[in-house]
């Protein structure tokens, strides 16, 4: 026997043995929990009512800087008050102004952005409202647009597999070690 190969058959190479399973396990555990933590700020929502929108302009600065996520809740029209800030469908876009007046009687609202100079050109009827800002939290709204998008998912399906394969891989080797 060589010196070489009695070395690797000594106690340091049962325990790197060992070990590589442990880390393998661990990484790929940690790697499906950080894919399932990303993704619930996307999801948990939805399942308590709220919409989530990535705030994509300045408009609401600096109360709600660009690339925040927005939760919005639906709220009857005639239960907004002024400055609440809403959310709603003007042509194709989706707007979030603060409510600076809500005409019960036209059945619309007066709204500004925050960082505009005077208020909208054009009243927000009751029927484009989407809902009411319940809160907001900074720079997470880029995150989840890219994690929704499609380049987003590849990466989190091979995230996933990679995470899957680590698990698999620990498995063969703690099975393999009884030899």
């Amino acid at each position: 026997m060589t010196a070489e190969s009695s070395h690797l058959e000594g106690p340091s190479g049962k325990k790197s043995r060992k070990n590589f399973p442990a880390f393998c396990r661990f990484f790929g555990t940690f790697l499906l929990i950080i894919i399932i933590a990303a993704f619930l700020p996307l999801t948990i929502p939805g399942l308590m009512g709220y919409q989530v929108y990535e705030v994509v302009s300045g408009s609401m600065e600096p109360e709600i800087p660009v690339g925040s996520a927005i939760y919005v809740k639906g709220e009857e029209p005639e239960d907004i008050q002024e400055n609440d800030i809403i959310v709603f469908r003007r042509n194709e876009s989706v707007i979030t102004h603060r409510v600076r007046e809500n005409h019960h009687e036209e059945k619309e609202f007066i709204t500004k952005g925050d960082a505009n100079l005077g208020e909208d050109m054009m009243p927000v009827t009751y029927y484009s409202l989407i809902g009411k800002v319940e809160f907001h939290v900074p720079f997470l709204g880029k995150l989840m647009t890219l994690l929704a998008g499609t380049t987003g998912k590849i990466y989190a399906a091979i995230l996933a597999i990679f995470g899957v394969l680590l698990r698999l891989l620990a498995g063969v080797f703690e099975g393999g070690e009884g030899e």
